[in-house]
C-alpha cells in the first residue's frame, strides 16, 4: 500500500516508516522539518518539505504518488506551551490537520491513522485506563487532539472516512537496528534525560516530588518502545477497509514504571551514576498514567515485544552510544 507518513521524520513518524518498510509497504514522507530531522528518513524514501496546511501541494501528493492511506504524526507536544501559547497548537494540531483531510477528501483518499494521545483522557478516575474513560483533557495540547477525534467522527458520519486514533501513553527507546533514535530540542522525555545526566551531557536530574502514594514515592507512567507503537498503526489497516468505520486504541504497556525505577535502570544500562536532585512536585502531575490496551491486542492481533523497561532502555542507549549528538543535521 502507499502511505502518505505525515511528520515522518520525526521520533515515531521515523519508526513508522521502517516498520512500513518491514511490513512491504511503500512510505512516502511529508515533514516541514520543524522538529523531524532528514537524516531520520532514508535516501530511497520519497520524502517532501512541505506544511500539511498547503492543501495545493498535499493534493498534488496524493495524486502524484497514488496515496491510500494517511498516517498523521505532525503536531506540537509540550504541555506547558500548549498553555502559555494556545493559538499555536490550534492552529498547528487543529486547523493544519483539518487542511489535511480536506487535501484527502478532494482527491478521494479515504483512510485515516490518527496518532492521538492519552492527554484526552486528563487526570483519569480509575487505572488501568481503557478507552470508555471520560475525555477531560486538562491542557490545550489533550484539548486539540480530542477535537481532532471529534472532526475525525464527523467526517466518518458525513463523508465516509475510515479512521483509527491510538492514544499513546509515553514512547521510549530507538530502533531494533539502532539507525534511529529519539533526539528533541527542547528534549522533555525522561529516558533520554536520565541518559543525558548518565553521561555528563547534563549535571543532574530532578525528580518533581517523592511523596505521592506510589510504591516509591515517584510518579508511575506507562513507557512503551516506539517500534511496538509503530507494528500497531500497521495492525490496524484492514479495520479501515469499510468506508465511515472507525476506533480508539490506547497503546502502553500496561507495567507502569516510577522515575525512581528509570533512573535506576539508566544506571544498571550505562555502568554510569546519575547525579538527582529531589524537588517539590509539579502542578498537574497525576500519581499514575498506565494503560489497558487489551482492546487493540484483541482486535489487531498486536503485542507488546518490549514488556522489560531495562530492554527498552538497551535500545535508547544503543542509539546515543551511536550517536552522542543525536542527528547531525
Amino acid at each position: 500500500m502507499n502511505v502518505l507518513v505525515v511528520g515522518g521524520a520525526g521520533y515515531i513518524g521515523s519508526h513508522c516508516v521502517l516498520q512500513l518498510v518491514a511490513a512491504g509497504h511503500r512510505p512516502v514522507v511529508v515533514d516541514n522539518l520543524v522538529f523531524g530531522h532528514r537524516s531520520a528518513v532514508r535516501s530511497e524514501i520519497p520524502f517532501y518539505k512541505c506544511d500539511i496546511g498547503n492543501t495545493k501541494v498535499i493534493g498534488q501528493i496524493l495524486r502524484e504518488e497514488s496515496i491510500e492511506l494517511v498516517m498523521h504524526f505532525a503536531a506540537y507536544a509540550y504541555v506547558g506551551e500548549s498553555v502559555n501559547n494556545p493559538r499555536k497548537y490550534y492552529e498547528n494540531n487543529f486547523v493544519s490537520t483539518l487542511r489535511l483531510l480536506e487535501a484527502m477528501l478532494d482527491n478521494g483518499v479515504k483512510k485515516f491513522v490518527f496518532s492521538s494521545t492519552c492527554a484526552t483522557y486528563g487526570e483519569p478516575d480509575t487505572l488501568p485506563m481503557l478507552e470508555t474513560l471520560p475525555l477531560k483533557p486538562i491542557n490545550p495540547y489533550g484539548q486539540t487532539k480530542l477535537d481532532v477525534e471529534n472532526c475525525l467522527k464527523a467526517f466518518a458520519q458525513a463523508y465516509g472516512l475510515s479512521f483509527a486514533a491510538f492514544r499513546y501513553f509515553n514512547a521510549a527507546g530507538a530502533s531494533e537496528d539502532g539507525s534511529i533514535g529519539e533526539d528533541h530540542d527542547p528534549e522533555t522525555h525522561l529516558i533520554p534525560l536520565v541518559i543525558d545526566a548518565a553521561t555528563g551531557r547534563r549535571a543532574n536530574i530532578k525528580i518533581f516530588g517523592t511523596d505521592y502514594d506510589t510504591p516509591d514515592g515517584t510518579c508511575l507512567r506507562d513507557y512503551i518502545h516506539v517500534d511496538d507503537l509503530s507494528r500497531a498503526h500497521i495492525a490496524v489497516f484492514d479495520k479501515l477497509e469499510e468506508p465511515g468505520s472507525y476506533n480508539f486504541y490506547n497503546l502502553g504497556t500496561g507495567k507502569p514504571s516510577s522515575v525512581r525505577e528509570i533512573i535506576n535502570e539508566v544506571e544498571a544500562v550505562t555502568g554510569q551514576r546519575v547525579h538527582v536532585i529531589e524537588d517539590a512536585r509539579r502542578v498537574g502531575d497525576p500519581p499514575a498514567l498506565y494503560a489497558d490496551s487489551s482492546k487493540a491486542q484483541k482486535e489487531l492481533g498486536w503485542e507488546v515485544q518490549y514488556t522489560d523497561i531495562k530492554d527498552i532502555i538497551e535500545t535508547a542507549w544503543r542509539w546515543h552510544l551511536a550517536h552522542p549528538s543525536g542527528y547531525e543535521d
